[in-house]
């Protein structure tokens, strides 16, 4: 079996194996499974001896933040950032807790950052009881949460500073990565921060006061990243739309370019041709002077039709 397990007495921490660990008497035990389906149901059904209704959340396949009380229990579910690389569609790897009094029992399909903060503080001897461990757990998260949404901001910041139409497509291309993960952590923080603020109003005795100020700080700093991100999104979709007009304006700009040109020589052609074709009867076409007059007509003409593009200020000179 995948994981970890520590027993918790009167401060003091101590990893044990994870079979026959919550057998072992202590304030707190703690065993953290990083497996598979398969693996985890078969150690949650056979030496947890949970029920069907709380195996199936601990071990679903897809799963949003929420919090359930369930019997002298509860059941939460949260997101944090994994050390392994996640889609921009999912980009949080879940940690599903059940606590009771005396015990707690996390499952993880991912690596999560936050526990390696979280097992640094239960050998600290920080962690009690069910309720700091919880509480632990929401704080890390969200404590390594904040950085990267912080991050977020400044990449937008530097995007909307650097507003040109020569990086059009650069900054587009950051804008639209920098929306997406703005969108897909929105996506779990909202409900996380209801799953936290649940879970400190839940009437359970190994919660303590601590423990629930602790949770509602951590509720309160997801719904500040919430908002944080909302307004990253809202700024990226603003910037997206003046970059999708400097892109315009720049088309539109080449396009006048190319037409003034087109129509500067419309007239040299249509002369040139005329006095190209190989007929007779054209005048003056036996001339020694009949060459310099029509380079010299064409360029009265071009003078002529620049000046006049001026005047009109279809480009500046």
């Amino acid at each position: 079996m995948s994981g970890f397990a520590y027993r918790v007495d009167k401060g003091h921490a101590e990893r044990v194996e994870i079979k026959g660990a919550l057998t072992c008497g202590a304030a707190l035990v703690w065993v953290h499974l990083t497996t598979n389906n398969e693996e985890a149901q078969a150690w949650l059904k056979d030496e947890a001896h949970l029920p069907d209704h709380i195996v199936e959340p601990l071990t679903a396949t897809e799963t949003r933040p929420r919090c359930d009380a369930l019997g002298d229990g509860a059941y939460l579910n949260l997101r944090g950032r994994s050390s392994e690389a996640m889609t921009s569609s999912d980009p949080l790897a879940s940690v599903r807790i059940w606590a009771q009094a005396g015990r707690v029992i996390s499952v993880t399909r991912k690596p999560l950052i936050a526990v390696d903060e979280v097992v640094k503080t239960i050998e600290e001897g920080h962690i009690l009881d069910p309720g700091d461990l919880i509480a632990e757990f929401a704080s890390a998260i969200t404590a390594d949460l904040d950085p990267e949404v912080a991050e977020l901001g400044d990449k937008l910041d530097d995007c909307e500073a650097e507003m040109t139409a020569d990086k059009v497509f650069e900054l587009r291309r950051n804008v639209t990565q920098v929306r997406v993960a703005a969108i897909g952590y929105r996506r779990f923080l909202t409900p996380q921060r209801a799953a936290l603020e649940k879970l400190a109003a839940l009437p359970c005795d190994w919660l303590q006061d601590d423990d629930r100020q602790h949770l509602n700080s951590a509720a309160d700093r997801a719904a500040r990243m919430a908002e944080e991100l909302e307004s990253i999104r809202e700024r990226s979709a603003l910037a997206h739309e003046a970059l999708t007009d400097l892109r315009a304006e720049q088309i539109d700009s080449r396009a006048l370019l190319i037409s003034i040109v087109a129509m500067i020589f419309l007239p040299l052609t249509f002369l040139t041709g005329l006095y190209g074709m190989n007929v007779k009867g054209l005048p003056y076409a036996e001339e020694p002077w009949a060459f310099d007059a029509i380079a010299g007509i064409c360029l009265l003409i071009t003078i002529g039709i620049i000046v006049y593009f001026m005047q009109r200020r279809w480009f500046r000179g």
